[in-house]
């Protein structure tokens, strides 16, 4: 018979997501950043302390307030909806109607089963239905959704959700391929691997346009 910890465990080491959405309680953000920064500040002390490490030391001591600044304002910040990028759009005014591709955008992440860095290439595309929008947007939203503790099938669909609702059509696309440092670096430690995820909407469930899109991604960016 499995325990709970051992059932928490297996289902963090098989890569499972419980819910589409990121698991936030409903007062997540009831305390300001400042606050949570010194809250996350004491739990690191202790964390370093049960460790045996000697914060006194000049090297550690300020490792505390680094990690808990670094959690809310870097690498968590995609968690706050205040920080969500604006994404405008504009009309199609030049009438492209082919389908638009944002290539090897970096994604650094975070995997919520071990809180271990998720680093790799988002590939984006989409076929405009009379919006586009600016090419940078499609990066800060990767940026924006990457920023929190994720998982990487979630991520790729929020990418697409996102840009789907921005631009008024379901013809969105995203492939995702990066390297777990929770596989890496520790249980099996392949640094071999990485994991690819992919969602197409619209059109792009399409065989003929899916392959296109697939096709591009395997271009070689000349400069």
């Amino acid at each position: 018979m499995i325990n709970n910890e051992d059932f928490l465990d297996e289902i963090g080491d098989s890569h499972f997501s419980s819910n589409a959405k990121n698991p936030l309680r409903a007062d997540a953000f009831d305390i300001t950043d400042e606050e949570k920064i010194e809250k996350i500040k004491k739990d690191v002390e202790n964390i370093l302390q049960t460790l045996g490490m000697d914060l006194t030391d000049d090297s550690i001591k300020g490792t505390p307030n680094r990690v808990a600044k670094m959690f809310v304002k870097e690498i968590f910040g995609g968690l706050n909806p205040a920080k969500q990028p604006k994404a405008s759009t504009f009309d199609n005014n030049y009438k492209y109607g082919e389908m638009l591709v944002e290539k090897n955008i970096t994604v650094y992440s975070t995997c919520e089963h071990h809180l271990l860095p998720i680093i790799g290439r988002a590939h984006v595309a989409y076929i405009s239905s009379g919006r586009v929008i600016g090419l940078s947007k499609m990066n800060r939203i990767v940026e924006y959704y990457a920023k929190r503790p994720q998982v990487q099938e979630r991520l790729t669909m929020q990418i697409v959700q996102e840009l789907q609702k921005a631009l008024g059509t379901e013809d969105v696309a995203c492939v995702i391929d990066a390297k777990h440092l929770c596989v890496n670096s520790r249980g099996i430690k392949d640094i071999e691997s990485s994991t690819v995820t992919s969602e197409f909407g619209g059109k792009f469930k399409d065989p003929q346009t899916k392959r296109e899109f697939l096709d591009y991604i395997k271009l070689e960016t000349q400069f």
